[in-house]
């Protein structure tokens, strides 16, 4: 691994580890459904990075299912923060789209 990886992996975590510390927080403080949504979707792109890291160390193995030759694990966390964030913006359009009428 050279230092620019290095750099890279590193600013992912410590950034997704501040992100998702402060969404937790949040995640206490709040009942509403489209913040829920968006806290969730940090937190899973928080593990698809730990799980990014992990695999590049050679730490989490490719055992399981696999789509051709990328495992479903990583094709399930890929997508995972984006379905959490549709998500919280359709609940949020649909919201504002019922005040209308």
């Amino acid at each position: 691994m050279d230092k620019g990886q290095l750099a890279y992996m590193s600013s992912r975590l410590v950034l997704g580890a501040a992100a998702a510390f402060f969404a937790i927080v949040l995640w206490s403080k709040t009942r509403d459904a489209v913040w829920m949504l968006v806290i969730t979707g940090v937190i899973a792109g928080y593990a698809e990075t730990v799980y990014l890291v992990l695999e590049a160390l050679g730490i989490a193995g490719r055992a399981g299912p696999a789509v051709g030759s990328v495992p479903f694990l990583s094709i399930l966390l890929a997508g995972l923060p984006a379905a959490f964030f549709l998500a919280a913006f359709v609940t949020a359009a649909a919201r504002r789209y019922r005040k209308r009428l």
